[in-house]
């Protein structure tokens, strides 16, 4: 199967409000795939429906083959969600948050307390190990909280605004956690309204306003069709608004 996600006409209506609106698109697996869009644009409402944390309205979705309406617990099996704000406790230590989480996600017993130690080395928080996860930086519970939503090994990772509230060396070392998942050919879901980021990760983006999504293709392809030199300006030609803008790191 070539596509890890297929999505045709979703809709998520809350009342009289249409906060999804027929959204289509398909996610290659192995890519990073970029959801962009200001505040209040659908993206975390995407995410949830495609979890199975929220029912759509209308339309249909699968993931890897199964359908989010009807399969959704095999669905979990393959994906790992990592949301805007942390899921992590902040009583437990580093360790037990990861064994815990892995308790959740139905990995054996034998293999919990192994697979956290081989997380905790990979985001370098081993020698915090012990450690609350309230004493942690904001960089270092968002890395914690990656792992976690990797314990069982999925196939899919939906980050939702991963670097929302990170400094710039924070942000700096996250991008490159992203980056190294996806050497690995895990399949990325990034939502952001950081368009230098997208820039930076995504191999293909859609830019979405409104519920609807007004572009999608690659970063290269979108300034050429739109004869701009960066992402930022690729979404104000599109979409008329004035993204937020991150100072990076040149060269991160």
């Amino acid at each position: 199967m070539k596509n890890a996600i297929e999505v045709n006409e979703l809709t998520k209506r809350f009342g009289k409000i249409t906060a999804v609106d027929h959204i289509s698109f398909e996610v290659n697996r192995g890519e990073i795939f970029g959801f962009l869009g200001p505040n209040g644009a659908g993206k975390t409402t995407t995410i949830r429906m495609l979890s199975g944390l929220s029912r759509p309205s209308g339309g249909k979705a699968s993931i890897l083959g199964l359908n989010i309406n009807s399969e959704i617990t095999g669905i979990k099996k393959h994906i790992g969600v990592v949301p805007e704000v942390s899921n992590l406790y902040d009583e437990l230590s580093a360790r037990d948050n990861l064994v815990f989480m892995a308790q959740l996600y139905g990995v054996p017993s034998k293999e919990r307390s192994k697979r956290a130690e081989e997380l905790l080395k990979t985001f370098r928080l081993h020698e915090r190990k012990d450690d609350l996860f309230r004493t942690f930086s904001r960089g270092m519970k968002r890395a914690l909280t990656i792992a976690a939503a990797l314990i069982h090994n999925p196939e899919i990772l939906f980050l939702d605004e991963p670097t929302v509230g990170l400094d710039v060396v924070a942000a700096c070392s996250l991008r490159n956690l992203i980056r190294n998942l996806h050497q690995q050919g895990i399949t990325i879901f990034l939502t952001t309204h950081y368009l230098e980021e997208a820039d930076l990760l995504c191999d293909r983006v859609a830019i979405l306003v409104k519920g609807r999504i007004l572009a999608i293709d690659t970063p290269e392809t979108l300034k050429v069709k739109t004869n701009k030199k960066s992402l930022e300006e690729v979404f104000i030609k599109i979409t008329g608004l004035e993204p937020t803008v991150m100072v990076i790191e040149k060269g991160k």
